[in-house]
């Protein structure tokens, strides 16, 4: 590759709302900006980005149009900023310019894997696009970057792609430690500061295996659980219905990153019974703030969590998790110093500095 090729960041992360993706694209971006030199990096954003970050390293540019339909940004607008200013793409969000895919993202091949879960008309267009670009990157990127070794065993498995080509990088915490706590939550949701309880969160769609805590709590009618997240088309709608009629299930509507602190340092346990993760990074936030956590014995996350967290059947919800936690676990302190999205964006950095020369 000529040594004037300029890596173009694509800044769609900065419109959308936080969740791990978008954490690790800002956060990255940010610690990459610290360790490459002038010229070589671009941020590529749209008119309506917000909180524009200050870089030092990294050229800033703003496009005069805005990013409201994520696939007509990358495939129209970023795309031709890259076809047309000899760059090189980098994606955060398993998306690429379809014409000239570079370095790329796939954090998970879910809607692959799980094309049931996808019911709605709506969920068919996710599902006609993701695999596309799955494949698409799979195919034809100049490097993939994922989060697990299980995400890339699972590309190599469906696409065939060569494993030299794909880059486990990681995700991590890294600014999360500085977020507040917000005790206030606890006069908006009073049963919680009086009772012990379990906490989960996340996007409440199929995969997060809601039917796991509404089976759980009806089995144990005196354990409570704080459910907090967004309601997603691919979410099972007889198990939403059925979560807030269960008097030990507190919906706590959306929160804030310091409310999550919040309810992190005073509950029992994080607990996640999902079938599938790519990384699985809300259990990493639980136990940087000294929460215990129990997670599913699936996909990625024995991989990521080792000995450090409590693990259940996602398909068996008859578990006592006071026994549970009485299992000695190992301190989390070696993976939370080695899933850090510093770490991560030093990885990135060594890969494509391979391409740059």
């Amino acid at each position: 590759m000529k040594q004037n090729k300029i890596v173009c960041i694509n800044g769609e992360s900065w419109v959308r709302n936080l969740t791990g993706i978008e954490r690790l694209a800002i956060e990255a971006t940010c610690f990459l900006d610290k360790m490459v030199q002038k010229g070589k990096f671009r941020l590529v954003l749209p008119k309506n980005a917000r909180n524009i970050p200050v870089l030092e390293n990294i050229e800033i540019v703003v496009l005069d149009t805005e990013a409201h339909f994520m696939p007509k940004w990358t495939q129209v607008h970023f795309q031709k900023y890259v076809l047309t200013h000899n760059g090189i793409s980098l994606n955060f969000s398993n998306t690429c310019p379809f014409f000239c895919p570079g370095f790329e993202f796939i954090h998970d091949i879910y809607c692959a894997l799980y094309p049931e879960d996808l019911k709605s008309r709506r969920d068919k267009l996710i599902y006609l696009y993701s695999t596309m670009m799955y494949r698409r990157i799979a195919k034809k990127a100049k490097a993939i970057f994922t989060v697990s070794e299980y995400t890339k065993e699972t590309i190599v498995n469906r696409y065939g792609t060569n494993p030299d080509k794909i880059n486990v990088v990681y995700s991590g915490v890294s600014g999360y430690k500085n977020i507040g706590t917000d005790e206030k939550i606890f006069d908006k949701l009073p049963v919680l500061k009086e009772t012990d309880f379990y906490f989960t969160l996340g996007s409440l769609s199929t995969r997060k295996n809601l039917k796991w805590i509404v089976r759980h709590a009806e089995l144990f009618p005196n354990e409570v659980f704080a459910v907090s997240g967004k309601p997603l088309p691919t979410a099972v709608s007889p198990e939403l219905k059925k979560l807030p009629s269960l008097p030990n299930i507190i919906m706590t509507g959306y929160l804030t990153d310091e409310e999550v602190k919040a309810l992190l340092k005073k509950a029992r346990a994080f607990v996640l019974p999902t079938y599938f993760e790519g990384f699985g990074l809300p259990p990493l936030e639980a136990l940087s703030c000294g929460c215990p956590v129990i997670v599913s014995d699936r996909t990625s996350l024995p991989e990521i969590y080792g000995k450090c967290a409590h693990y259940i059947d996602p398909d068996e919800p008859n578990v006592d998790l006071s026994e549970l936690l009485r299992e000695p676990v190992e301190s989390p302190e070696k993976i939370l110093e080695k899933y850090t999205l510093e770490n991560t964006a030093r990885r990135m950095l060594s890969v494509i500095e391979k391409y740059l020369g």
